[in-house]
């Protein structure tokens, strides 16, 4: 089948780099009487992200499966409602949502940013793929049981925290849980963040009608976040980004983004006027990426060149196969209009 992308996935040269941070790009942008969900927005650059939105003037909602450790981490910093979720568990979504949707208040951010990586073969209750249930089956849902709320905000963003780890697999239609194959914990992490990517392609194709855009973006190689806590040390060796006593290379660490600048790709896509005749595309390092067909050269000791988004992962054909999959396998209809 033909390929069928949006013709703008292409950079804009917005002017911000690689290295600018979330705060350099918010500079300026007053979002007082907005309101924001962020989902793993207690650690890592979710904090981050849920530190900068609150700081211009957002009320920032913090779903959290570990209310404890969400408390701690969020202490201190205002305009912050923390709620208890889990996107194992659907029914923890559907009570989330439902609290919030009964407030009446509107949802002018949905920032997807929760997610897990490098863990053993794990199913939920519905024997569903870990990976796949946390990074994507447990965001469409969560956002197709929030969107009248995002509808309501007329002119709200979903912005999904993807991975150039989207370029390890494409999505297997076939055996999306690993029921019939041997589990790789790559191949899963992969398809996970291409599923994040063409749910942000269909998501925008049918919320434009409604003033909702949708973004996905892959935050950049960045340092001191527990996304890889359960990975094998040998993996990292193998990549070449550790040695033999598995500790990180200085000279590869050094070249990591911080977790300020890690959070940066996040804020732009949620607040930059730049995406405001825009949606559907796939970012980094604060610009739309530029499509990879085959011409960028990746070196995992040289993290600016882990870069650019494979076709597959944003081909509209593929995005709305997977969104009709996803309904079947979540047994509701997502009417996105």
């Amino acid at each position: 089948m033909e390929q069928n992308i949006n013709p703008m996935q292409q950079p804009l040269h917005s002017g911000f780099t690689a290295y600018s941070t979330a705060q350099e790009v918010i500079n300026g942008i007053d979002l007082t009487g907005k309101t924001a969900i962020i989902t793993g927005g207690y650690a890592g650059i979710g904090l981050e992200t849920t530190r900068i939105l609150a700081s211009a003037g957002a009320q920032v909602i913090v779903p959290a499966r570990d209310t404890e450790k969400a408390a701690q981490n969020l202490s201190g910093i205002n305009n912050i409602e923390l709620e208890v979720m889990d996107l194992m568990n659907p029914t923890s979504i559907d009570h989330f949502a439902e609290r919030f949707i009964s407030s009446g208040r509107t949802l002018d951010l949905l920032i997807n940013n929760a997610g897990i990586m490098w863990v053993p073969l794990r199913r939920d209750s519905r024997g569903f793929e870990s990976q796949l249930a946390t990074n994507y089956l447990g965001q469409f849902h969560l956002t197709a049981k929030l969107w009248p709320a995002l509808k309501k905000a007329n002119g709200a963003r979903v912005v999904n925290v993807s991975s150039y780890g989207h370029q390890m697999a494409p999505f297997d239609f076939e055996d999306p849980h690993f029921e019939n194959r041997d589990y790789e914990t790559l191949l899963g992490y992969g398809q996970s963040k291409t599923a994040c990517n063409l749910f942000s392609v269909e998501l925008d194709n049918r919320g434009k009608k409604s003033n909702i855009r949708a973004y996905s973006l892959h935050p950049g190689s960045v340092f001191g976040t527990d996304l890889g806590r359960e990975e094998p040390i040998e993996l990292y060796k193998q990549l070449g980004t550790h040695d033999e006593n598995g500790n990180i290379k200085p000279e590869v660490k050094a070249r990591l983004k911080t977790i300020p600048q890690g959070a940066a790709t996040t804020i732009w896509c949620a607040v930059s006027p730049q995406l405001n005749e825009i949606g559907g595309v796939y970012c980094e390092n604060c610009d739309i990426a530029e499509i990879d067909n085959g011409q960028i050269e990746h070196r995992f000791d040289e993290p600016v060149t882990i870069r650019g988004v494979q076709p597959y992962s944003v081909d509209r054909n593929n995005a709305e196969l997977l969104w009709k999959l996803s309904e079947e396998m979540l047994g509701f209809q997502f009417d996105a209009q």
